[in-house]
Parts: structure tokens; C-alpha cells; sequence
């Protein structure tokens, strides 16, 4: 029988161009997943300091201690004064005859010179300010870089969380697949079939469980990153820190040197230099003025020109009030130091001793305990598959197996966790 040609079928242009459209769509999507490539911790710290709104703001707010250091840097801190004056004498005479008039004018320069210690107060406090300020923009960038590695670690360890789950659970459908034929035969009690799937369903809520408390971790590292709100990333990278390039002593002696204690130490020095300058301001400063003038008739006019020195008495302003708020100041800033130094110190001893717990955890766990528990599930299927093992009793192997991963799992994103944790305690950037 042969095939009779019937003719192509010419649709509407509209739908046309709706179908072209719709496969464009389709492709341009399938082309950028297939493109699209998990986020790295290097990426990750990267898109954070670009779009975080506090490091931002810090930085904007810089430009005004720049502005307060260019100001006291200027060789007179106080600006010049003009003055002028102008006089119109009219004269009567007693005894009749013409009045007569006289223009009189003066114009007058003065500054004020500041002393040099007060200038030079102002001038360190000034820049130890701008300092401090750069110490902390510093140190809100390396607190973004921490709390990104600690995020991304939580998502990275939850989705290899999710492997495991997935492999238990792949196990157990293998074994429920093989008890269901066994009841079908008469071979097993049907007790074993319900006990399968229910270890099945238990297995697969542990699932979605995690996939749940996967999806909120992404979300947090999505806002830390500043991403739009329906993208939610995908992490990739080791789990398992890198050897570590420091002892204790290396880390003590780095914290003392991270950005927020030298902010505190330049603060402190700012507000000694405000201390100096508060009490520099007890003796007052020196106005110097020039001026020139001329007055009389139009024929005797004399020109007068003047110079002028004005120092206020400092008889009842001593200026107390601001000395005690800037010695209050200084010393707060002091104690404030002296705090900061010795709890960045103990926060690095305690890291440092949980730290080496934690290697010493993932070491046993590592070298003794998972290889001989994974060498129990295998030996476990071929029993149960050959019949001398019961699904209870394999059940059992594979939940231990499945446990220890799991442990071995948590203590690696505790053993990163805590390791980054300690070197941003400590300060320590390779």
C-alpha cells in the first residue's frame, strides 16, 4: 500500500513565530544549565566583598576622616578675616560760614595662629583616625570572608550530606526489593517486608529532611552574596581542611597584629593626641592683624597703617570641660584595647585546642572505623543475598555504616568550621 502525499499543513504566521520563540526559550534555558557551574569559595568571597551593603557603607563612610585629616594638614587651621570700615565726618561750624565734610576709611587683616603643639595634635589624631578607620574596613572585609567560608561549609557539608542519605537509601530499595520477592515466595514472614518499608520511609523523610534544611542554607549564603531571590547557589569544593601552616605561637603572635587590634591601638593614640590638643587649647592662640587707613580733608589726608597682636586672657575658661572628656575618652579607649587583646587571645587558645580534638576525631574515624564498617556492609549484601542474613540483621550493618558516615561527615564541618574560625580569631592570611 503506498503512502499517499496529502501536502504540508501552512500555519498561521502568529503561531509560527510563537512556536520559534518558545524553542529559543528552550534552548537559551538548556544552554545555561548545562553552563552554569557551581560556586567556588574563592567566587563566593569575591561576590560578597563586591556587593556587601555594610563593607560599602564603610567604605563610603571613610571619606569623611580623609576630609578631617586634608583639613588639619592645611598650614592655618583658622581663615583669614576682613574687615573694613567707612566714615563720613560732617563738620558745623560754631561761628557760621561753610560746613564741610571728611571721608574716613580703614581696612584691616588679621589670622589667628594656632600653636604648634595644637597643630600638631590635630594633625596626629587626624591621621591615626583615617588609620583606624582603614583597620576596620580591613577587618569588616576579613568578617565577611569568615562568615562566607562558614556558610558555604554549612551548604557544602549538607549536600554531601545528601550523597550519603542517597546512597543508604539506594541500599535499602535494593533490599526491599529483594525481601518483597522473598515474601512473595513464602520464603521470609511478611514482618520483614513491613520492616522494610518502613526503615524505606524513614530513610527517605531523613531525605527530605536535609534537602529541606539545604535549601535555608543556600538561601543564607544567597543574601550574604547579595543574589537575586530566586537563585539559590551550588557549592563545590573540598570539605576537609588543608594542613595547617601555623602552630599556636604563630597565631597569637598574628592576632596581635589583626586590623581590629590595631584599630583600637590607633584609636587609642588618637585620643591621646585629642588629650594633648584639649589641653594645648588652655593657652589661647594669637590673632595678628594688619591694617591700613586714611582720613581728613582732601588736602591734609593721612594715611595711617597699623599692626595688631590680640591674645585672650585665659582667666576663668580654662577649658576643663573638654580636658576630662578627652582624658575619659583615652582611657576608655585603654581599657578598651586591653579587653580586646586579651579576648582575641583566649579565643584563639580555646579554637586552637578544639581544633586539634576535632583532628584527632576525624583521624580515628577516617582510619580505623569507616573502612572496617563499609567492609561490613559489603560482606552484609552478599550474606542477606545469599540467604544467612536476615533483612534485621542487615539492616542493622548498613545503619552503622550509614551512621558513621555520618559522623565523619559532621566532624569534617566541624574540623573546617573550626578551622576557619580560628584563623579569623587569629587573623592569619597566607
Amino acid at each position: 500500500m503506498k503512502a499517499k502525499f496529502i501536502g504540508r499543513v501552512r500555519l498561521p504566521w502568529t503561531r509560527r513565530l510563537r512556536i520559534r520563540l518558545s524553542v529559543l526559550l528552550l534552548l537559551t534555558g538548556l544552554a545555561s544549565q548545562a553552563t552554569a557551574q557551581a560556586l567556588t569559595l574563592e567566587e563566593a568571597w569575591r561576590q560578597a566583598e563586591a556587593a556587601n551593603p555594610v563593607l560599602r557603607q564603610a567604605q563610603a563612610n571613610s571619606t569623611a576622616t580623609e576630609g578631617e585629616l586634608a583639613q588639619a594638614r592645611e598650614p592655618l587651621f583658622n581663615n583669614p578675616q576682613v574687615s573694613t570700615q567707612v566714615n563720613r565726618l560732617q563738620f558745623s561750624p560754631l561761628n557760621g560760614g561753610a560746613g564741610y565734610s571728611v571721608l574716613e576709611w580703614n581696612l584691616g587683616l588679621s589670622q589667628t595662629l594656632e600653636l604648634p603643639d595644637k597643630q600638631r595634635a590635630r594633625r596626629v589624631a587626624a591621621e591615626q583616625s583615617l588609620s583606624a578607620t582603614g583597620q576596620d574596613i580591613e577587618e569588616i572585609r576579613r568578617q565577611i570572608r569568615a562568615e562566607v567560608e562558614q556558610r558555604f561549609i554549612k551548604a557544602l557539608g549538607l549536600q554531601q550530606r545528601c550523597d550519603i542519605e542517597e546512597q543508604a537509601l539506594s541500599a535499602i530499595e535494593q533490599a526491599s526489593q529483594a525481601t518483597r520477592k522473598l515474601v512473595k515466595g513464602g520464603e521470609v514472614p511478611i514482618l520483614q517486608d513491613n520492616l522494610a518499608e518502613v526503615e524505606l520511609e524513614r530513610e527517605r523523610n531523613q531525605l527530605s529532611l536535609l534537602r529541606e534544611q539545604l535549601i535555608l542554607a543556600r538561601a543564607d549564603l544567597a543574601t550574604l552574596l547579595q543574589l537575586p531571590a530566586d537563585q539559590l547557589p551550588q557549592v563545590e569544593g573540598q570539605l576537609l581542611p588543608r594542613p595547617p601552616r601555623y602552630t599556636l605561637a604563630t597565631l597569637l603572635a598574628s592576632a596581635a597584629r589583626r586590623p581590629s587590634q590595631q584599630a583600637l591601638i590607633d584609636r587609642e593614640q588618637a585620643a591621646q593626641s585629642r588629650l594633648e590638643f584639649e589641653r594645648a587649647s588652655v593657652y589661647p592662640d594669637i590673632t595678628v592683624g594688619i591694617n591700613t587707613g586714611r582720613g581728613g580733608e582732601i588736602d591734609t589726608a593721612t594715611q595711617v597703617t597699623g599692626l595688631s597682636i590680640s591674645v585672650p586672657l585665659p582667666l576663668f575658661n580654662r577649658n576643663q570641660a573638654r580636658i576630662g572628656k578627652a582624658s575619659a575618652e583615652w582611657t576608655q579607649a585603654q581599657i578598651e584595647r586591653h579587653a580586646g587583646e586579651r579576648n582575641v587571645s583566649a579565643a584563639v587558645i580555646v579554637l586552637w585546642q578544639r581544633l586539634q580534638s576535632l583532628r584527632e576525631r576525624v583521624e580515628r574515624l577516617d582510619l580505623s572505623v569507616l573502612p572496617r564498617l563499609e567492609q561490613n556492609r559489603q560482606l552484609a549484601w552478599l550474606s542477606y543475598a545469599a540467604g544467612q542474613m536476615d533483612l534485621l540483621q542487615f539492616l542493622l550493618v548498613s545503619r552503622q555504616a550509614t551512621d558513621a558516615q555520618r559522623d565523619m561527615l559532621d566532624a569534617s564541618v566541624e574540623l573546617r568550621q573550626t578551622q576557619a574560625a580560628l584563623e579569623a580569631a587569629a587573623g592569619w592570611v597566607e
